[in-house]
């Protein structure tokens, strides 16, 4: 039987709710395929969650610091000390409606803290937890997840950028939202400090994307390439627009990231046609690294298929360790950019007004 919610005033009170502020939205913790989620206050900040024309109020430091979220068939089930509450979807934000920080954990497995607002809804019997974020905090968020420590700040720039512009052109890749968290998107983690290198390097490139005839281009970019990267049309994938061209990297030519790896004669005959999509079905099989590039070749022995490869990722777009290697010899993020992604253009996302007078 269920438990009735206690309408507490401290704790429920009906209201109405204004329309979401727009973002980027990111469906996070999907790999996990969760059932449940706990969300907790971060940061000192309270929480207000909307569920079913209520609002549950999450004060942090006190027992009602805590939301345990549970899939119930096709709908969610909340418990907040001891009470229950059912709902089809939920929202949370700050006490204004706008964005809150807060922590998001998959009992037993990972916690989390965002910057944003959260929306989660159950599909096919699973939660799906939808984080709206601003788009130069997601920017930041991703230059920081995606780049190694160390990477000079040119380069840094030129990720932002490249992020940015994915962020801007190449939504609409999911049902329930426009990007995930994983590399089949744009890896996303916590947001970095103000004065970290990531969040300098997206606030020093603002609004700033890359454009092709004057429209923004869904930008790819890959670990190492091969010493020249590759074309969509190389790995079997649509090219969205851009006509990517592959152009010679340097760095990757003079430094190769060589790899070996064996496989069953089954997990290698999907690979004959050295499509990205094909390397992602072995990956997703055997693990992420398990085909780390395209670029191989094939030898065959006892009972086995051996791969010689060179390269980390698909090798289309930006190569992030040539990039490096660019900004360590003195190249700025505009002329990286340029170089990975001919025929293009640097633009603002959004015109600044002009200044008048001097």
């Amino acid at each position: 039987m269920r438990v009735k919610w206690l309408l507490l005033p401290f704790l429920l009170c009906l209201a109405g709710r204004s329309t979401q502020a727009q973002g980027v939205r990111i469906g996070v913790l999907g790999i996990f395929h969760p059932h449940d989620l706990t969300l907790s206050c971060a940061g000192g900040e309270a929480l207000v969650v909307t569920a079913s024309g209520r609002s549950i109020f999450l004060q942090p430091r006190s027992s009602r610091e805590s939301l345990q979220i549970h899939s119930d068939s096709n709908s969610l089930l909340l418990t907040l000390n001891g009470k229950e509450i059912h709902a089809d979807v939920i929202l949370a934000t700050n006490r204004n409606n706008g964005v809150a920080r807060f922590l998001l954990r998959v009992p037993g497995k990972i916690s989390r803290q965002y910057l944003g607002t959260l929306d989660v809804k159950v599909v096919d019997g699973e939660l799906v937890p939808v984080l709206t974020m601003d788009l130069e905090t997601a920017v930041a968020s991703v230059v920081q997840a995606e780049s190694l420590p160390g990477t000079a700040l040119e380069a840094l720039k030129a990720q932002a950028v490249v992020t940015r512009s994915y962020f801007v052109a190449g939504g609409g890749r999911h049902a329930d939202f426009d990007f995930c968290d994983l590399t089949h998107c744009q890896f996303l983690r916590e947001p970095p400090p103000a004065e970290s290198p990531a969040a300098l390097a997206a606030a020093a490139t603002r609004d700033l994307i890359i454009k092709f005839e004057a429209k923004p281009v869904a930008a790819m970019f890959t670990r190492s390439c091969s010493g020249a990267t590759r074309t969509p049309a190389d790995i079997g994938s649509p090219t969205n627009g851009y006509p990517y061209f592959s152009v010679l990297c340097d760095f990757c030519y003079k430094n190769p990231v060589w790899w070996t790896r064996a496989l069953s004669p089954q997990d290698a005959a999907l690979l004959d046609d050295h499509s990205e999509a094909a390397r992602l079905a072995v990956d997703k099989r055997l693990g992420w690294s398990a085909v780390p590039s395209n670029t191989f070749v094939v030898r065959r022995g006892k009972g086995e298929i051996v791969l010689e490869g060179v390269g980390q990722g698909h090798g289309v777009g930006l190569c992030q360790r040539g990039a490096s290697a660019m900004a360590q010899r003195g190249a700025d993020f505009r002329e990286i950019i340029l170089h990975y992604f001919p025929n293009t253009t640097i633009g603002q996302l959004v015109p600044r007004p002009q200044r008048s007078g001097r």
